[in-house]
């Protein structure tokens, strides 16, 4: 199972010199394995997944929740342009509209040129819970986590390898520490044993305490939540765009000095690929 990163940062993409190390564009994840592919989320990461016209033509995008930032590169998903191919959108239920509606609300005039319904691929809109299901060769196991509007993680099985793609997560709203009992955390399902965990990380500690309710972890909460539930491996995610490189790599050092994590943690780079 290979994972390749194409966007990494979390609100709204970003370009300048300071940011280009760590990339500026928002959530987008391929996974791959063989011949089959899953893309995790729509943000503008999603433009550097390239096509040609003789590749595959079908194609699954699971989204886990449909703020802008990881919807944004949906519309210049180039095979829902192309009649020949079959694309399926994958994301959330909600107890008021149905996932197809919501999408068409960004996706239609004004905010676009043209209306979801009216794009010429072969469309199927599919609509998740907790659940497990089996596509492209992965297993596949869905939760409800802790962000507002409906959210969901993903954890996805490849063989004997697990990763669990959490990018916008508060797993304890309004505390630092962690549950003792890791069962009561959000989330934990997806994170248990996984050989790898990608999650969200956006605020130092001290802006999280300016930001308790908003849906995001610092990376405290990230290496903590990784640690309780027994992750191999941490990819910190969704990196705030008012963060630099500099800065970045200034609150990364400040926090792994003088912890002992028995887990590699790294900082999730636009371009990216991890080979589990």
């Amino acid at each position: 199972m290979k994972i390749n990163l194409l966007g990494t940062r979390g609100s709204h993409p970003i370009s300048n010199q300071e940011s280009v190390y760590y990339g500026g564009s928002t959530p987008c994840i391929q996974v791959s394995s063989g011949q089959h592919q899953i893309i995790l989320d729509a943000g503008t990461g999603i433009v550097n997944l390239r096509s040609s016209r003789s590749e595959k033509k079908e194609h699954h995008i699971l989204l886990t929740h449909l703020h802008m930032d990881h919807i944004q590169g949906l519309g210049f998903f180039e095979p829902l342009f192309d009649s020949e191919s079959e694309v399926h959108i994958w994301g959330p239920v909600s107890s008021q509209d149905s996932l197809f509606d919501r999408l068409q609300r960004f996706l239609s005039p004004p905010l676009f040129p043209l209306s979801l319904r009216d794009v010429p691929c072969d469309l199927h809109v599919h609509e998740l819970a907790d659940e497990k299901f089996t596509l492209q060769g992965f297993t596949i196991f869905t939760r409800f986590i802790s962000h507002p509007g409906p959210t969901i993680g993903f954890r996805i099985q490849n063989g004997e390898k697990s990763m669990a793609y959490i990018p916008d997560h508060e797993p304890m709203i309004g505390s630092l520490d962690i549950y003792a009992d890791a069962n009561w955390l959000s989330g934990y399902d997806l994170c248990n044993n996984c050989d790898l965990l990608i999650h969200d990380a956006q605020y130092s500690t001290e802006k999280y305490l300016k930001r308790v309710g908003w849906g995001h972890s610092s990376i405290k909460h990230a290496a903590e939540l990784a640690k309780a539930c027994g992750a191999k491996h941490l990819v910190l995610f969704h990196h705030d765009p008012s963060h630099t490189d500099e800065m970045l790599n200034s609150l990364f050092e400040k926090f792994i000095d003088g912890n002992d994590y028995t887990f590699p943690i790294e900082l999730a780079r636009e371009g990216m690929e991890i080979d589990l």
